[in-house]
């Protein structure tokens, strides 16, 4: 590692530091016009980002990247249009900063006021997908927090650009620091190294991507993570689960979007109802070009069906495929399904599709994972689905925040005491 590049990285970090001060107590007003000028922004250039976005598209085509893969970098005028939406979304919520969380009064007469604050300077590392420099900009703007963002060498093109909107948008608003969002501005590894070790400087760090990004991340920083390492996530159709809702829910959960970490990459299904459900869902899986990697008694029944299928693997049952691929099997009980989804899955988004409101209390309560549906696909587990307007990412953590990360999980609270000239006796 060059002492020039530690010298770079560290001015980014402190330049961040001195901004969060400023943007801690930034009027709810200002940010918001620096939010709402970089939805216009990104409409107005859009020409120039996806002129970028193609520059990365080709290298990554060139290095030979999954299908799933490319997907996740592709901008198109549908979804930069989509991305300015949800900036300007993110400018309608509200703002949490400074929210009274609660209000008492001690029996000595002290005052206590717990309110919401800005956790201060949240650096994210990302790979390959370019909405997140403009979700991570937007919403740490409106929580407060200054941020640094080191993108991954696949769209770095398409993040340069990006990075010179977000900073004309926030010049052109007084009150608000023009070091609130930078971007690092190398793909040199070493530098994420050095990033991971300003904690003096950077409060929280957020990767996302894959699980050897996320581990490097979680084993080499110095600042506290937010983080989920993959997402191995199951369908259970239990033995009163309607066979339409069943095969609508399991398409969708794996075909919508294959190579994010919401979409199922396991599929179980009861013993009682796999005759009557399990063909029909197999079948519009593979009409779809889902590949299935079956369990022994899912292959037998679909074997005489005649659909498509594999016999699974042992490491089938608990890897994150994001392709389209999916491992099957059959369940005696919706007892072996929660005991399974609890050994394999990874705590990411799990989902009962069932008549029986018992049944699914039962698997919601039991299944151990940050987001538990019943009767909906696991694609909601999404910042915009749950109210949230764009997410950071979402989290499999237990401490401070867990599932989709919005505004609200961007902030940290402290405590305002107000005495008439108490002293400890």
């Amino acid at each position: 590692m060059s002492a020039q590049l530690t010298d770079l990285i560290t001015a980014i970090a402190r330049k961040a530091r001195d901004a969060s001060y400023a943007l801690s107590v930034a009027p709810t007003a200002s940010k918001n016009t620096a939010i709402d000028a970089l939805g216009e922004l990104l409409l107005r250039d859009s020409d120039r980002i996806l002129e970028a976005n193609h520059k990365d598209l080709v290298a990554a085509k060139e290095a030979g990247l999954s299908m799933a893969q490319i997907d996740r970098l592709t901008l198109n005028p549908v979804r930069i249009t989509k991305l300015a939406q949800s900036v300007k979304e993110v400018a309608l919520l509200p703002d949490p900063v400074g929210e009274v969380l609660e209000t008492w009064t001690q029996p000595n007469g002290l005052k206590f006021e717990k309110i919401s604050v800005p956790i201060g300077v949240i650096a994210v590392i990302f790979e390959a997908r370019p909405n997140v420099t403009i979700d991570c900009a937007v919403l740490c703007l409106k929580s407060g927090n200054a941020a640094v963002l080191r993108g991954g060498k696949e769209i770095f093109n398409t993040n340069k650009v990006f990075a010179d909107l977000i900073a004309e948008a926030f010049k052109s608003v007084p009150g608000i620091p023009h070091d609130a969002v930078q971007l690092i501005p190398t793909t040199d590894r070493a530098a994420l190294t050095i990033l991971l070790k300003q904690n003096n400087l950077i409060h929280c760090v957020i990767p996302r991507g894959g699980e050897s990004l996320i581990r490097f991340v979680a084993e080499n920083s110095t600042i506290p993570v937010i983080k989920h390492y993959n997402g191995v996530c199951f369908v259970y159709c239990d033995k009163s689960a309607d066979l339409a809702m069943a095969k609508s829910i399991a398409v969708n959960a794996k075909t919508h979007r294959p190579g994010v970490c919401n979409a199922a990459e396991q599929l179980l299904v009861h013993k009682d109802s796999a005759e009557i459900l399990l063909p029909e869902i197999a079948a519009a899986l593979v009409d779809k070009s889902v590949e299935l990697r079956c369990d022994k008694a899912s292959a037998a029944i679909l074997a005489k069906k005649g659909i498509k299928h594999k016999l699974a693997q042992a490491s089938d049952f608990t890897t994150e495929f994001l392709d389209l691929v999916i491992a099957v099997r059959v369940v005696d009980s919706i007892q072996e399904a929660i005991t399974i989804i609890n050994r394999d899955s990874s705590g990411h988004t799990d989902t009962i599709v069932t008549a029986s409101e018992l049944d699914a209390r039962l698997f919601q309560l039991k299944v151990d994972s940050a987001v538990v549906l019943w009767n909906a696909s696991t694609r909601f587990n999404d910042g915009f689905e749950f109210g949230y307007g764009a997410e950071i990412g979402i989290s499999t953590d237990r401490l401070h925040a867990r599932g989709p990360v919005g505004l609200k999980q961007l902030c940290s609270h402290k405590f305002l005491v107000t005495g008439q000239g108490q002293i400890r006796a």
